[in-house]
């Protein structure tokens, strides 16, 4: 099908768009942007910079993807930002670029980012993320696959939050959050695995027993990280979901929410 576009909207004739895009009134797309497929953008969507999407992303009102990132350290140089398939980007979200030249703002797939959430320069997001309103990732901050974070939540330069974590509401994240864990307060502290959630996800009941397990091993036997781990690689059944605890928290550079 052709390309539905307002006659308002401005496109830099440079713009590479895919088949069947819906372009609404007042968007505004740089010379820089690429989109896939059966993209759509509502209406007062501006996309600038060298910026990628893939295909059947949704982008609501006065959301801006691709623009300079805010840090201060910005010396100039080709910056990019790379969107996967099937992401929603309600009112109001911005996205940044990357703040080194060759650097890479990355956002994966099958994410729905609520009103005014703010992914800064070179974040890495994986896939099926949920952001609720006003959630905010300050810059180099890691987001792996299936978590949540709840509204008005913010996190600190250069955390990680692991798979299948959930942030509660308004919490202050300045440490990693391990994966299959709920992090939440202020400062933000790991509450508990994130039951609920794994069996939505369908879970093994073994499994979850396990991370409990570890959950209890790791924040309530009052262990240094480095032992609580190798009580727990000694003491639980090995699986996919506990090595990549332990791995996650292994490699924490700022230490692990407790």
């Amino acid at each position: 099908m052709a390309h539905r576009i307002h006659p308002t909207a401005v496109i830099d004739p440079a713009a590479v768009l895919g088949t069947d895009c819906d372009i609404g009134p007042y968007c505004v797309l740089g010379a820089g942007v690429r989109l896939g497929d059966r993209c759509r953008l509502h209406s007062h969507v501006v996309l600038d910079g060298t910026t990628t999407l893939g295909s059947d992303n949704e982008i609501f009102p006065f959301a801006c993807l691709g623009l300079k990132t805010q840090d201060l350290k910005w010396k100039g140089g080709v910056t990019r930002v790379e969107i996967g398939d099937r992401n929603v980007f309600r009112e109001y979200v911005t996205v940044h670029s990357a703040t080194s030249d060759g650097g890479v703002t990355r956002v994966g797939s099958d994410n729905h980012f609520l009103a005014y959430v703010h992914l800064a320069h070179d974040v890495q997001l994986g896939n099926h993320i949920v952001m609720s309103n006003v959630g905010t990732l300050a810059g180099h901050v890691t987001v792996e696959d299936h978590v949540i974070i709840g509204g008005l939540a913010a996190v600190h330069q250069f955390c990680r939050i692991g798979r299948f974590a959930m942030i509660g509401g308004c919490s202050k994240v300045v440490q990693d959050i391990p994966p299959f864990m709920m992090g939440d307060g202020n400062p933000a502290e790991t509450r508990f695995i994130n039951k609920v959630g794994l069996e939505r996800n369908g879970f093994n009941p073994e499994v979850i027993k396990s991370l409990t397990q570890a959950y209890k091993i790791l924040f309530r036997e009052g262990l240094t990280v480095s032992n609580a781990l190798a009580r727990i690689v000694a003491e639980l059944p090995s699986s996919p979901e506990l090595d990549h605890l332990v791995t996650f928290c292994r490699t924490s550079a700022r230490g692990i929410s407790k």
